[in-house]
């Protein structure tokens, strides 16, 4: 289906959605909004259609650096698979090469890529750790992500200034010191 054509579709439903909500579909301020949230919707989901292995191929380069590589500070924004409300925050991402280094940007780009789906916090912490590592054969890759979710802000709980903190790693993170190394460097 083009794109167009799902941007229709989805438009249809939001009207629905709205209507259902008790709005009147026809005011004024609501007549573009059902293309309006099929288009951001689009925008906010587009990682399911990029393939995050491809985005690091693209600047793979040999080189015999072995230290930490270290992105700190990657601002992301996702939206929750269980209430598709908003959860936003930062990412940290390290990884030792091992004989392959990626360009800088691409570590943003595939944080992206994965934040751009409906995800959970857990599980995007773990794609973007495995994809590194399947994709650069490192000696180690690690993940720290900091988020606020406002389906704990809005609703629920309404706990508004709750930060979930998430990490995973690999092979030479699995050392103790070697994390530590990590946190203290991100921390600064």
């Amino acid at each position: 289906m083009q794109k167009e054509e799902v941007t229709k579709s989805l438009a249809v439903h939001y009207k629905e959605v709205l209507g259902l909500l008790g709005e009147d579909v026809g005011r004024e301020g609501l007549l573009l909004t059902p293309d309006r949230v099929a288009k951001a919707m689009q925008f906010l989901t587009s990682g399911y259609g990029q393939d995050p292995e491809e985005i690091l191929r693209k600047a793979l380069f040999k080189e015999e650096y072995k230290q930490m590589v270290i992105v700190k500070d990657i601002d992301f924004y996702s939206l929750c698979e269980h209430h598709m409300l908003p959860f936003w925050g930062k990412a940290h991402v390290a990884y030792i090469p091992n004989g392959y280094i990626t360009g800088l940007s691409k570590i943003p780009r595939v944080v992206d890529v994965f934040a751009r789906r409906l995800q959970v916090q857990e599980r995007l912490t773990l794609q973007i750790k495995e994809c590194i590592q399947h994709t650069l054969n490192p000696l180690g890759v690690m993940v720290v992500i900091e988020a606020q979710h406002m389906c704990m802000q809005m609703r629920g709980v309404e706990k508004q200034n709750s930060v979930t903190t998430t990490s995973d790693f690999t092979g030479a993170f699995n050392q103790a010191k070697t994390r530590e190394e990590f946190i203290d460097l991100i921390k600064k």
